[in-house]
């Protein structure tokens, strides 16, 4: 049967594809408890924090060790069955979603870390490590893992996706940050890609062409990454504008002029106002600009004041500051839980998320207008952005048993990306393609990028097991 797309959306439709008794039989003899048919295990594995809904995969097995991945995907390779990597569960474009049926691999219980090597900066794990476990349990080593894309997603689902997050404007993102992995192939077989080294002309960049590919090419079963110094003085900054274009305004000038910072996030009034009330805080109802300064003591105060004067040019006002870890911490954690600030500000809302990300010159004029369309369509809404970067993200929020509120958010949507793409960027900065982008791959990437991609995936998964019916359709 085919698993029904979202109301009014333009998602396609995947055909379910029949799963053998004797797979689930030989799956659950292989792994007893660790194997889980259960309804309530499978619907919460068969959904992400996205709005798209898919019937739940028809198993669940809990790796715990490389061998259980290659068994997993050895046998669903005998019997065709598709295999949907599952991390966190923190998605947002209906990557781990069973479109086409099978099982879901969660490896959460693969969380070790298995070496750390402060000398050359570089920690290797196991997939289902979250970014917090990692630098909790790496803390006192002086060093830390700065990829921060908010929710606290395992380190394997941040490579599938790529993903960077909030201090990516000086730390780079997982295509940076990730130098060599472990894994398994379509067919069951381990093999390596990259070293500890910090570069290497050895062949095919095989560690670049993973990293991004959303589970389709391949289950990581350990992770090189690189790791950073702890800065030897941090503070954090808010500063109110009048107006959204100034806010961008003064991002775009700090950027242009070299300052190295750390982090800058833009909170719109209305993510301002949900988070005040969902983190009980009292922030100033207007544009904001959230930002960090890492460095020594005399750069970070340098830093810092470098970018207040330029806020004054545009009319930035009621700048605070925080350099305890406590109120930092406060601050990051409010723009970290925007998203369920803003879900919880409507009951029973889904959110249709989209983040595009444009040349630095050019995020005044698209968010703007991203805006204007957005104030017009009266769905509520929110807008955050990695701004530093020229990445941002809209929140529409809808009733989901609405085909009318749908239809407007994914225009919205749709208008947001085409003009996304038309200045020079990309249909998706972090979230990845997944489900929900895939209609824009092709605008973005032109017919002989989509069919070399195609090439790849067919060569590498040739009975396409590996979470079919993501990035483009085979």
């Amino acid at each position: 049967m085919n698993a029904p797309a979202a109301s009014g959306s333009l998602l396609p439709e995947f055909a379910q594809r029949p799963i053998p008794p004797e797979f689930l039989q030989a799956l659950s003899q292989r792994f007893g408890a660790q194997c889980s048919t259960a309804m309530a295990v499978r619907e919460q594995h068969g959904r992400d924090e996205g709005s798209i809904a898919a019937p739940p995969p028809s198993a669940v097995v809990f790796a715990e060790s490389t061998r259980d991945v290659q068994d997993a995907i050895a046998l669903a390779s005998q019997y065709a069955v598709p295999v949907i990597p599952y991390g966190a569960g923190s998605s947002l474009e209906g990557h781990l979603l069973a479109v086409q049926g099978g099982i879901s691999l969660d490896v959460s219980r693969m969380n070790r870390i298995l070496s750390v090597n402060t000398e050359d900066l570089t920690v290797t794990v196991q997939p289902g490590i979250t970014r917090k476990q990692l630098n909790e349990a790496i803390k006192d080593t002086g060093f830390f893992f700065p990829i921060d894309p908010g929710a606290d997603a395992s380190i394997g689902g941040m490579t599938a996706t790529r993903a960077s997050g909030t201090n990516a404007v000086r730390y780079g993102t997982m295509r940076e940050n990730v130098l060599a992995l472990e894994l398994v192939t379509a067919s069951g077989d381990v093999i390596r890609t990259g070293t500890r080294a910090k570069k290497s002309s050895a062949g095919y960049d095989l560690t670049r062409l993973i990293v991004g590919s959303e589970g389709t090419l391949g289950v990581a079963t350990e992770i090189t990454l690189k790791l950073y110094p702890l800065p030897e003085a941090v503070s954090a900054a808010i500063c109110s504008f009048p107006s959204i274009e100034a806010a961008v305004r003064t991002v775009i000038q700090t950027i242009q002029i070299g300052v190295p910072i750390a982090r800058v996030e833009l909170i719109d009034v209305n993510s301002v106002r949900m988070v005040n009330t969902y983190s009980k805080l009292e922030l100033r109802e207007e544009p904001m600009l959230l930002m960090e300064f890492h460095g020594s003591p005399t750069g970070v105060k340098e830093q810092a004041e470098m970018v207040q004067d330029i806020a004054g040019e545009f009319g930035g006002n009621a700048f605070e500051w925080a350099e305890r870890p406590e109120d930092r911490t406060r601050l990051f954690t409010a723009r970290h839980n925007a998203y369920f600030a803003a879900v919880a500000s409507r009951p029973g809302c889904r959110c249709i998320t989209t983040d595009a990300c444009v040349p630095i010159s050019r995020l005044a004029d698209a968010l703007l207008d991203s805006v204007r369309e957005a104030d017009e369509s009266a769905i509520p809404y929110f807008l955050v952005g990695h701004v530093g970067d020229g990445n941002f993200h809209f929140g529409y929020l809808i009733d989901p048993e609405s085909s009318d509120e749908r239809e407007r958010a994914e225009r919205l949507n749709h208008q947001l990306v085409e003009r996304a793409i038309g200045v020079g960027g990309t249909c998706t900065g972090e979230h990845g393609v997944g489900i929900h982008k895939m209609q824009f791959l092709r605008d973005e990437t032109g017919d002989g990028a989509v069919e070399m991609m195609r090439a790849i995936k067919r060569a590498l998964d040739p009975k396409n097991i590996l979470n079919p019916g993501k990035i483009f359709a085979l």
